[in-house]
């Protein structure tokens, strides 16, 4: 529900400067923080519910990769560094195809431990990069952390392609 606001943010920073930049990286906090505890507490408290399984990763999806193509588009990530974005949207979209793919047959493809790194990888990565306008170094910082997030979600996805595809050649 944030990634509106925070756009708007990130639209108004040419006109309010550093204020526009925190206001942006505070709500993209609360949202990080709000999203882990939703998924926290809906395992805690048992309330899993075959829409929240549904919706929640699908959201997380968007968010990610409304930010990563903001990022882009207002300079954070140039040339050489949009290759990571690049590989972080091609691994989401192949892993929600691949998922989508095997739950008609009842396969489900768990997150896996290094998948969980990848995405902290990935959230700190996009925090500093929002507060790359406003403190010089948060900018290379978040670069160099949406590459390693870039190289787990290489490696991410090489797993969840190799298991998905053993399952594959085991169907009639």
């Amino acid at each position: 529900g944030l990634l509106p606001l925070i756009m708007a943010g990130l639209f108004m920073e040419a006109q309010l400067g550093p204020v526009a930049t925190w206001f942006c990286f505070v709500l993209y906090v609360l949202a990080a923080i709000t999203d882990f505890f939703d998924g926290w507490l809906a395992r805690k408290l048992n309330q899993i519910t075959p829409l929240g399984t549904f919706l929640d990763p699908i959201c997380d999806k968007v968010f990610v990769g409304a930010l990563l193509v903001l990022l882009v588009g207002f300079g954070r990530l140039e040339g050489l560094w949009m290759i990571p974005v690049i590989l972080i949207l091609s691994r989401e979209l192949l892993v929600s195809g691949l998922r989508e793919y095997l739950g008609p047959h009842n396969v489900q493809m768990p997150v896996t431990p290094l998948a969980k790194w990848k995405t902290a990888t990935q959230m700190a990565a996009l925090g500093l990069l929002i507060l790359g306008a406003a403190l010089p170094f948060a900018l290379p910082l978040g670069q160099v952390l949406l590459l390693a997030a870039a190289a787990l979600t290489l490696q991410t996805g090489w797993i969840y392609m190799k298991a998905g595809l053993e399952v594959m050649k085991k169907m009639p």
